[in-house]
Order: C-alpha cells, then structure tokens, then sequence
C-alpha cells in the first residue's frame, strides 16, 4: 500500500505517467525515514530537510505539506503496510510533467511508500565490514551534492563495483580527490578524542543521522568535532570508523586495505542515538 498524491492505492495499481519528469530527468527529491513504535523518528529534521530541497529545486510547495499533515499520511501508509516491529518510509516527490526539456509547471506530485523491518531501533552491526575507494567517477563539491535527489548513479555504479570486489561499502571522492561520504551514508573518523567528519562544502548529503552524531559529540566534552576537508590518506591514519543513515544508524568499518579499526566510538555513539530517537 502506498500514497500516491494523498490517495491510499495497492502498490499493483500505482502507474507513473511516460514523461514523469523523475524518471526522465531525475527532477525529484526523497526523503528515507524510520518509523518505529508509531513515532516518526526525528520526523522535523526530515520535514525540513524535504522543504529545502525543494525550494532549492525551485519546486512549488503544496499548501498541504504541512508537518501535520505528511506525518499524518506517513502514519496512515505504516498503518496499511501491516504489522512489523518498525517500517522505512520514503516520500518521493518529483515536478509534474512539462515541455520536453524544461517545466511548464513548478506544481510537484508525491508518493509515501512504507516497508517493515525487524528491529525497532538501530542495533551495532560488528560482522565484517570492509571498504575501499571508488575512484571511477567523483562526487561534484556543492550545494546539489548535499540533498538526496534521485540521481544517484555515482552511487549504483559504485555499489555495483563493491559488490564485483567483495566489499561490503566504497568511499566516494569529490573532484579535488577529498572524501564526501560512502555509497549509503555520511563518513566520521576518529583520531584519539578527535572526530573528524567532511563539510558539506565538500559535496556531502546533509543526513538527518549526521546531524544527529554532530549534535552528540557537542554534548560530550570528551570528543571534539572536526568538520574539515578529510584526504584519503587519514583513513588509514584513523583508530576507528563508522557510517551513518537513516536505516542502519551506525555502521562502523571494520577493515580499509591493510587498516583495521576498532568501534568503541560506535557503540557509545548508538547508545546515545538510541536514547535521542525514544525521546526526541
């Protein structure tokens, strides 16, 4: 069950229109939430990150996008897509369809679709989790680079290469051959009491779990925040490191080449995450 433009519809029913300007153009934002427990977990960050994308895509808000309300038909699709201990939500939202090359309307359509997932909150995941550098393309330094847009073939063509080699996440370089991020999430290094994560500047997504981490580390006087351009060399010069996002939390790296890592900073950060989406 999904909502398609606030309709309730079976998945088998939903159609996209040939010329959706989504899939042609990827002219659309989305956002990927977790709902656990009937609460829409860190749902203002996600709401405003949403709103910014769009305006910075010049796209028209809809008097209805209210927080009330989409939390309302996020609620309403968690409630059709049966029992689960938790659901990933995904609200998509694309420019209706216009002239061949360019829109004739600002006007946007959307779409909320829920899956279950089986645990509640995030959990450390410490199997064996190696990286390496995806140096085929690179990541363009800028204010596009930082919202969750649906052109993410960096992102396909990278996860493809990992899978071929046997890893299990790539590091994703901008033009100035700097880290960004991972395939699926933002990066953190940590050096001593030092952790170092790269700006947005430097063409990361701006995620909803990063901030997150950013806001924690603030809060603790043992750790100090880096937002500073990171060179691929400090991964190997790093105690530990670990990715964020919205589905899994914190995935700590276990392994870049001969580097092995530690994920004491990762357990101690997913404890407080934790505590902050209970009671947030």
């Amino acid at each position: 069950m999904m909502n398609l433009n606030g309709q309730l519809v079976e998945d088998s029913s939903a159609a996209a229109h040939p010329l959706n300007r989504a899939m042609n153009y990827g002219d659309g934002v989305f956002e990927t939430i977790r709902v656990s427990a009937g609460k829409v977990l860190f749902w203002e960050d996600h709401y405003f990150r949403l709103m910014s994308s769009m305006r910075i895509l010049r796209m028209e808000i809809p008097m209805n996008f209210t927080p009330e309300s989409l939390e309302q038909q996020i609620q309403q699709v968690v409630a059709e897509s049966g029992k689960a201990a938790a659901h990933m939500v995904k609200i998509l939202v694309w420019r209706k369809p216009g002239g061949k090359y360019t829109p004739e309307s600002l006007e946007v359509e959307y779409l909320i679709h829920a899956e279950g997932i089986d645990q509640p909150f995030y959990t450390l995941d410490e199997a064996a989790y190696e990286i390496e550098l995806f140096k085929d393309h690179y990541v363009l330094s800028g204010l596009l680079s930082t919202l969750k847009s649906n052109n993410r073939l960096i992102s396909v063509l990278g996860s493809i290469y990992a899978k071929e080699n046997d890893y299990q996440n790539c590091v994703l370089l901008n033009e100035n051959k700097m880290v960004t991020e991972a395939l699926n999430g933002n990066v953190f290094l940590v050096k001593g009491y030092k952790i170092k994560t790269p700006p947005l500047l430097d063409g990361c997504l701006k995620g909803i779990i990063r901030k997150q981490i950013v806001d924690i580390i603030g809060q603790l006087p043992d750790y100090v925040l880096e937002e500073e351009t990171v060179s691929p060399f400090e991964l190997q010069q790093a105690d530990e490191m670990f990715i964020t996002n919205t589905r899994v939390g914190i995935q700590p790296v276990s392994k870049y080449r001969k580097k092995q890592y530690e994920n004491k900073v990762a357990r101690e950060f997913l404890a407080k995450l934790n505590t902050r989406a209970r009671l947030g």
